[in-house]
């Protein structure tokens, strides 16, 4: 086991600017990675700042990763600026509303979709070429044991077209040297978001309730009937997109303390 699994690699994190995909920089930062750190909000110049303050190398990208222009210009920024992409963690996404699905309005479904989803089918796209030409690398999707539960449904047919994205690139890239794989993380503890997603508040008991019912499932469907915390879910992706799992690809690795998503 290396302590400086990522020496020299030039590894990319979208939604890097809070959550998993800070503490996931943080980590790979420490073992030697060179970080290019994506994100749509400002907070993620501050990170990336601090970053350097503790002697990692690391740039900030401030981009929309919905749209291919975003992910295709934080990849080109990536590359112009390393040289290469060794990793690619895709990590932006996260659910907006918690309701029965039939309460959803096509504007939501659609909005669910182009967040969970287009990212990482974006940012796939857009680091695959330079992928190919390098002869190697490694992309390490972050899916959800959501893809079973229960009001969220969007969300988790989002969640649920990751896994495809992962499984069918792993069959399609593997004879260029790159493995596809993903963590399916189940309910997180962090610390407050300093970046809302949008999530509305509940107006009345109904919808509260319907919020609560999800808390409720996700515990319940948790063998170990806890949260995991930030560590716990870097950790798996981290050893992912190490050289430890170079014989793995094309696989989902459920992070949900039992629950299998």
């Amino acid at each position: 086991m290396s302590r400086q699994r990522f020496a020299g690699q030039v590894m990319v994190i979208s939604g890097a600017a809070q959550g998993i995909g800070r503490r996931v920089a943080e980590l790979a930062g420490a073992e030697g990675a060179r970080l290019a750190l994506v994100d749509r909000a400002d907070l993620i110049h501050e990170v990336v700042g601090e970053l350097c303050e503790q002697g990692l190398e690391a740039i900030a990208l401030q981009a929309d990763l919905e749209a291919w222009e975003g992910a295709e210009g934080a990849l080109s920024r990536a590359v112009e600026h390393y040289g290469r992409v060794d990793i690619l963690i895709n990590n932006v996404g996260g659910a907006i509303n918690f309701k029965p699905f039939t309460e959803f309005t096509d504007a939501e479904i659609s909005a669910e979709i182009t967040r969970s989803l287009m990212p990482t089918l974006w940012c796939c796209r857009a680091a695959l070429p330079t992928m190919v030409e390098q002869g190697s690398g490694v992309i390490v999707n972050v899916s959800s044991a959501a893809t079973r539960g229960i009001h969220r449904i969007p969300y988790s047919a989002a969640k649920g077209g990751i896994n495809a994205i992962t499984a069918s690139l792993a069959f399609e890239y593997a004879e260029h040297g790159i493995r596809v794989v993903a963590t399916a993380p189940g309910g997180t503890e962090a610390p407050p978001r300093r970046i809302s997603r949008g999530t509305p508040e509940p107006r009345n008991e109904r919808e509260r309730a319907w919020f609560k019912a999800h808390i409720d499932q996700t515990r319940q469907s948790c063998l170990m009937g806890r949260y995991g915390s930030l560590d716990e879910m870097a950790a798996p992706i981290l050893f992912l997109a190490s050289a430890e799992a170079s014989y793995i690809t094309g696989n989902v690795l459920p992070v949900a303390g039992g629950d299998q998503g």
